[in-house]
Parts: structure tokens; C-alpha cells; sequence
């Protein structure tokens, strides 16, 4: 590519100090260098193509450090596999064929690992021709090692002699993908270079353009993530003053100054989930140390999806309500408490147990997560109303008066043929509870329990995991007077990320959850409303399934252009300003 050089530096610098800039900061963009004969080299029109489209390209050498890889993925905000050589079939399970060429396994192992990490930390992610097929191998797709001697359609020619800055064959655009929003077209010459390719998509993705032979040229997520492969090389174009190809890179640079503006939104806010059920799985020897499969919320998800703080809830199902069973429930709530402060204790240079909100913050300065303990369903209590208080002191901030049935508390919003309403136990249980500073959560409450429970409570009442009933007619969904009535009172609603609660025709995504938020918003104001996921509880839909993919919620709500002060009250601000009310009202420290 022409430039014109300077060979006068006084003056370059001079210039470039005369007036203070006035300009945007650029995210930054880790790209993979290829690394062949013991030197890393990087091809101009990777690193051009970024600088056009606004970003500051950074190279990413293959060394073998992990810490340093993780300690990189913090760093950048968008990253670009590059091109080069073939992929070593051994780190996919398979013996190489006499057509490979030739490979670098220091090269694949770090890329490889680089992919899958970058995608738990929700990093924007372009794939390019090896980089396409790095990201399917590394997300669990398949390759072809070579696509003349394993497809059995006739091909056209792949790999190509010509110039690489001009088209060599066209390629079919999926109309509705990613890539047609990008490039606006349905058929786009491209440039070809490559004997490998994408022989099935990884799951999360999908083919969104393909050459006349059947040769996949692209791949994007299907689960709302900003990744998006390519076989062709888009980065040569530029070298011939053509910027055709530059939307692609716009698309990256775009992608990665959002996560840039979330990354730094999370590290001055805090970001608190209402609800989540990950005790009900402490008996399946979990290891919240980990980034454990079986869970949806651990302290590696939690780092990735920049998550400060949860509301683990100690969940009881409606069972009968005998002596005995009610004696076997109190019970019960104490031993899921007792293996909540267990797995805190076993983790606790990491995390911590949070019993006020200046508890959040104070953990937050120090680095650390925190866990605050909820109880789902009055069940919990029996007939005793002294354990309302009993459990307050162990820190318990909030009890759902009932779950999925009646109990001597309230009537349930389900399996409630008799229409029942706050019980007179259920009045002294929250006048109790107002009294010890413990939250009245009336997420599935009936809607009979709803208003006379709003009627009875001093404190504004909340719903820790919600939704809007006028966008999906559920039982366990809240109607717009309801949300209205529980505005008044200066409570809050914190939508639920239960698929089932979100639309009722097909898997829910994030941008259901949005447009549940912006219903509450509406009705309620931004003072009213926040996020309770009920992970591992049924919890979690496309685009936002566990704590690692918070952080692409807050994107949404950027993308809707909810201000900075707008996500800290979505994030938990608005909880816990009546958390703290509700304390304060109290003489009774935990």
C-alpha cells in the first residue's frame, strides 16, 4: 500500500503535539502472528485493515504461558485469527492424511486454546481462513484436512496462483445472516488460498456462505455472540486500494469498542444477580473452583461474564405440610445454607458471604465475588414464626413467601383452584420480616397474595426473578398493574432469564429479556426493575445461559442506549437501595 514518508522527525513530533487530541479511543485488537522457521511474521493487510477501521492492532506471539494468555485476553477487546498454515489433525482426535501440509503445533495448541478462552470471556472474534477453522476446531466443529480428496463434489480451484488482492470465485451470502447485514449482498466475490476447511459447524454456529461447489466460506454464532469466520482473505483487498472487504473489519472494531465500553461500565458498577439455584446441585460433588459443566454460576464464569455478586437461594420445593414435613423443610433450609457458607469457606481468598449492600461494595474493592443467601419459599419457616428471625441472623435476605404451590403462607400463582391469599400466619410472617430487615419477595406469589401482600408490608416488596405477563401470558409472570402496584410501593421487579417466562412459541434469547426490560421500564420507570436469571434453576436462553455471559447483556443495553447510571440501577442499584431500606428499618444485625 502507497504512503508518503517523512524523514523530518522534529517536525512529525511537533506537530503531533501542537493541539491536544481531541479523539476516540481505539479498542484494541490481538491478532495471531504466524509463526513459522523461529520467526513471527504478520502480513500488512491484517494490521492496515484494522487501523482503517478504527482499532489498534496489537500482535499475539504463540508462547506457551497460559497465565500470560489470560492475563492478554484481559487486555484486548476484539481479537483476529489470522492466516497460515495447516492445522495439526492430532489436537482433533485424527490421523493426518498424506495431503497435509505443513503445520505448527506451538502455533495450534496456543490458538487453539486462545479461541476457546477468548469465547468464555465473550471477546469479539473474526475468524480468517485458518483463523475460520481454528475457531470451528476450537468450539467443537469438524475440519476437512483436505477438501480435493474428502468431498465428493466436483470443486473449484481453492487454492489459487493469482494475485490474492483480487476475487478468484464468488460465494453464496445466507440472506437474514450476520454476514449479509454486513456486506449487504447476497453473492460476493472473494479471494480463495486454502486445501482445508470447515467440514461441520461447531454447535452455536451456522453456515452463513457457501462456494457454488459446497465449500463452507463462512460461519457466524447463532447464539447472539459477536463471532463470525471467514475462508477468504478479506485483508489483501486493502493492499490494492480496494475496501470492499473493510466491512468485515468495521464489524470487528465496532463489536470490540462495545465489550470495551462493558468492560468498563462492569469495573465501576456493581453487578448483582438477584436469584440463582446453584445450591440445588451441591450434592453432585460440584467444584465451584472450577469452571465446572455442571453449573451455570462458579467463580471462573463469574470472572468471565465480570460479575461481582449473587443471590444464591436455598430452594424447597411444596411438599406436604404435616408436622413432620414442615419440621424436615426448616431443616432442609439449614443444611443448603450450612453448603452455601461451606463452599464459601472452601473459596475464600476468592469469595465471600455479602449480608448488607456495603458488604458488596467493601468486596468488590477487595477483588473478591460475594454471595448473599435467599430462601425460596416460606415452606422454609413451617409454622414457627421464630424462624423468620433465626434465619435473618444467618444472613438471609429475602424469602420468597411461597414457590409452585400453597403453603400455610400464601396462595402460589401456581396450582392455586381455590384462589387463596395471604393466610393470617402469612400477615404475622411479614410483619416478622419486616421487622428483621429480611426482604418480602413476592416472585411466585398468586396474584391475590400479590396485592394483599404489598397491602400488608411496611417495606417496598421485590419479585427476584420475574417477567412481563403482557409479553407472555404466564402464570408466574406479573400483569402491568401489578408491576404499577409494586412501583408504588417503591419496590422492584428483576426479570427472570427463564426461556418459559420470556415467550412461549420457541427458545427465548436476549433479545427477549431485553424487550421484557423495556416493558418494565415502561410501565414501572428505571427506578423499579433489574436482573434476577434463576441460573441453574431452569434459568438461562440464548445469548446470556450462565454467569460468563452477563456481560453481553449489559452490550444490549448499551446497543439500546441505556446510560452508565441506567445499568447500575438495572445491575442490582435499584435491589439493593430497598435492601438497604429495608434493613435500616431494622434494629436486627445478622
Amino acid at each position: 500500500m502507497a504512503t508518503t514518508l517523512s524523514f523530518d522527525i522534529d517536525t512529525d513530533y511537533n506537530g503531533l503535539h501542537s493541539r491536544f487530541p481531541n479523539h476516540k479511543e481505539a479498542p484494541l485488537i490481538g491478532i495471531t502472528g504466524n509463526f513459522a522457521d523461529g520467526n513471527l511474521s504478520l502480513a500488512q493487510g491484517y494490521y492496515q485493515s484494522v487501523v482503517q477501521a478504527g482499532g489498534t492492532p496489537v500482535v499475539i506471539p504463540p508462547y506457551e504461558n497460559m497465565g500470560l494468555l489470560m492475563n492478554t485476553l484481559d487486555s484486548v477487546d476484539g481479537i483476529l485469527l489470522t492466516g497460515g498454515a495447516d492445522i495439526n489433525p492430532l489436537f482433533l482426535h485424527e490421523e493426518p492424511r498424506r495431503e497435509l501440509h505443513g503445520i505448527n503445533p506451538y502455533r495450534d495448541r496456543q490458538e487453539l486454546m486462545l479461541t476457546r478462552l477468548a469465547a468464555n470471556r465473550q471477546i469479539p472474534i473474526l475468524g480468517i481462513c485458518r483463523g475460520i477453522q481454528v475457531m470451528n476446531a476450537a468450539l467443537g466443529g469438524t475440519l476437512y484436512q483436505d477438501i480435493y480428496t474428502e468431498m465428493p463434489a466436483p470443486l473449484l480451484k481453492h487454492s489459487q496462483d493469482m494475485d490474492r488482492a483480487f476475487a478468484s470465485h464468488t460465494v453464496s451470502v445466507a440472506e437474514g445472516s450476520l454476514l449479509h447485514r454486513i456486506m449487504r449482498t447476497e453473492k460476493l466475490p472473494v479471494n480463495s488460498f486454502h486445501h482445508q476447511a470447515v467440514k461441520a459447524p461447531a454447535p452455536g454456529f451456522r453456515v452463513s456462505a457457501a462456494s457454488t461447489d459446497g465449500v463452507i466460506e463462512a460461519i457466524e454464532s447463532t447464539e447472539c455472540k459477536s463471532l463470525l469466520g471467514v475462508q477468504w482473505h478479506p485483508e489483501c483487498f486493502i493492499l490494492n486500494r480496494d475496501k470492499c472487504m473493510m466491512p468485515l473489519f468495521g464489524w470487528l472494531v465496532k463489536e470490540a469498542r462495545s465489550f470495551r465500553e462493558a468492560k468498563r461500565i462492569h469495573s465501576r458498577i456493581l453487578t448483582l444477580d438477584t436469584h440463582c439455584d446453584t445450591p440445588m446441585f451441591f450434592d453432585r460433588h460440584i467444584n465451584f473452583a472450577a469452571r465446572d459443566p455442571q453449573i451455570k454460576v462458579d467463580l471462573h464464569k463469574m470472572t468471565e461474564g465480570r460479575q461481582d455478586a449473587t443471590v444464591m437461594a436455598a430452594y424447597l420445593p411444596q411438599q406436604e405440610r404435616t408436622e413432620e414435613a414442615l419440621i424436615a423443610a426448616t431443616a432442609k433450609a439449614d443444611q443448603l445454607l450450612d453448603e452455601i457458607e461451606e463452599m464459601v469457606a472452601m473459596n475464600c481468598t476468592d469469595i465471600d458471604i455479602a449480608f448488607t449492600p456495603a458488604d458488596l461494595y467493601r468486596l468488590k474493592r477487595e477483588g473478591k465475588k460475594a454471595v448473599m443467601l435467599g430462601i425460596e419459599n416460606g415452606y422454609a419457616i413451617g409454622k414457627d414464626i421464630a424462624n423468620v428471625e433465626r434465619f435473618r441472623r444467618r444472613g438471609v435476605v429475602y424469602m420468597t413467601l411461597c414457590h409452585n404451590g400453597n403453603n400455610d403462607i400464601c396462595g402460589s400463582a401456581r396450582y392455586n383452584e381455590e384462589n387463596l391469599g395471604v393466610s393470617k400466619f402469612g400477615e404475622q410472617v411479614i410483619n416478622e420480616m419486616n421487622r428483621v430487615g429480611m426482604m418480602v419477595d413476592l416472585s411466585h406469589a398468586g396474584e391475590r397474595s400479590f396485592y394483599e401482600a404489598l397491602e400488608i408490608s411496611s417495606a417496598p416488596p421485590v419479585c427476584s426473578h420475574s417477567s412481563c405477563r403482557s409479553l407472555c401470558d404466564h402464570p408466574r409472570n406479573l400483569t402491568d398493574e401489578q408491576l404499577r402496584a409494586i412501583a408504588r410501593k417503591g419496590g422492584a421487579v428483576q426479570i427472570c432469564l427463564y426461556s418459559g417466562f420470556l415467550r412461549s412459541d420457541r427458545q427465548a434469547t436476549i433479545h427477549d429479556a431485553i424487550d421484557h426490560l423495556h416493558h418494565a421500564v415502561n410501565v414501572m420507570g428505571i427506578d423499579h426493575v433489574g436482573i434476577g436469571t434463576d441460573f441453574d434453576g431452569d434459568g438461562g436462553i440464548i445469548g446470556c445461559n450462565d454467569s460468563s455471559e452477563l456481560i453481553n447483556f449489559t452490550r444490549q443495553l448499551l446497543l439500546e442506549r441505556y446510560s452508565e447510571k441506567d445499568i447500575q440501577k438495572i445491575w442490582g442499584g435499584n435491589f439493593l437501595r430497598i435492601m438497604e431500606e429495608t434493613q435500616r428499618q431494622s434494629l436486627l444485625q445478622p
